[in-house]
């Protein structure tokens, strides 16, 4: 690590230039061989270098499940939180340190099922916190139990004739919460998740990062069709703001509005490239729409589906209110303040009011 003249905007400071060595850990990462875990963790280790802020000003918070241990292999300040609350833990965070990037790395089960709750409500907020969600589709660490995203029909431990339920879709959640920054990654596609994750993670407000991730053990070759080189182009679509809605080997694909749904046309004869929709990743009613293209009936979208860097997040709101509360305090003695409005003395013959 050397000193470059990179400074800190927020408070001028000279930073230091940093490489993904600096933030690996000395503990042995203990993901099962050939986890897409892997992936992404050297993913975000090659991406911080590239933001100007300080190692010691980076949190990663976890939940429970494998994505879980993600803070161990990371060296900088982390928390390994309890089961669903990893959410709430990251929000206390910022308030407590506004200056702290924050980044929660966690599973679908563990964000979408017993922490649900709390995703939707961090993104209403809009908490300045980056929230990277590893959807393997199924419960890894406790050994193969189906998942809120688990599709319908799914064999596993706990539906032994397969789950009844239509799986929930996360980026219609975001959209739906009022997240101001949302995307789509894949595991194996670093390039891609880079560039993403510098997104999420340069973002003012709430951003939400979906990566496909493979479960090798519990649940292989779940995204297989649109992380493989021979299937991908046919079930999957780049978004690129400012431009038209292409897929296909041939790019010979793409995707127009009809009525109030999208629908999937082969360019040529009745449709031309002018005909397509083209990608606004302002418009929240697009993202929708985009979010609930699903395979195989439609090419599911990767990239960013929507950004808002301008809405007011939860953390500056609760920080100006405190702002003017201390500015119109009539006191600082805490003593006088305990003391003040409504008190009761309790004592051996009763209580009575002060």
């Amino acid at each position: 690590m050397t000193t470059a003249p990179t400074t800190n905007g927020t408070n001028n400071v000279e930073l230091p230039q940093y490489s993904p060595k600096d933030f690996t850990s000395n503990q042995d990462v203990r993901w099962c061989p050939g986890c897409g875990d892997y992936a992404v963790l050297n993913g975000v280790r090659k991406a911080l270098p590239k933001l100007a802020i300080r190692k010691e000003d980076y949190v990663f918070i976890s939940g429970i499940g494998c994505a879980a241990r993600f803070p161990y292999y990371m060296d900088t300040f982390g928390m390994h939180t309890i089961h669903g609350r990893s959410l709430c833990v990251a929000t206390g965070v910022k308030l407590a340190n506004p200056e702290l990037k924050v980044c929660v790395v966690s599973g679908d089960g563990d964000l979408l099922s017993i922490g649900g709750n709390h995703t939707i409500h961090a993104m209403r907020r809009n908490v300045d916190i980056t929230i990277v969600l590893l959807n393997n589709r199924i419960y890894g660490l406790t050994k193969g139990q189906y998942s809120p995203t688990s599709e319908q029909g799914k064999i596993t431990k706990s539906t032994p004739m397969g789950s009844p339920d239509d799986p929930v879709c996360p980026l219609s959640i975001a959209v739906a919460s009022g997240c101001t920054f949302i995307a789509r990654a894949l595991d194996v596609d670093v390039k891609l998740f880079e560039s993403v994750y510098l997104r999420a993670m340069a973002h003012k407000g709430c951003s939400f990062v979906e990566v496909y991730q493979d479960c090798n053990i519990f649940n292989h070759q779940a995204f297989f069709y649109a992380t493989q080189k021979d299937t991908k182009p046919e079930n999957t679509i780049l978004l690129e703001h400012g431009k038209p809605l292409i897929y296909g080997t041939n790019n010979d694909k793409g995707i127009v509005l009809e009525g109030t749904m999208l629908k999937s046309v082969t360019l040529g004869g009745e449709y031309s490239e002018s005909d397509l929709v083209v990608h606004d990743e302002t418009d929240r009613q697009l993202a929708f729409l985009l979010s609930q293209m699903r395979h195989p009936q439609m090419p599911e979208p990767i990239g960013v589906l929507y950004c808002d860097p301008n809405h007011p997040t939860y953390d500056d709101a609760v920080q100006n209110q405190m702002q003017k509360a201390k500015a119109s305090a009539s006191t600082t003695d805490i003593r006088q303040l305990i003391d003040s409005g409504e008190t009761w003395d309790v004592t051996e013959s009763g209580i009575s009011s002060s």
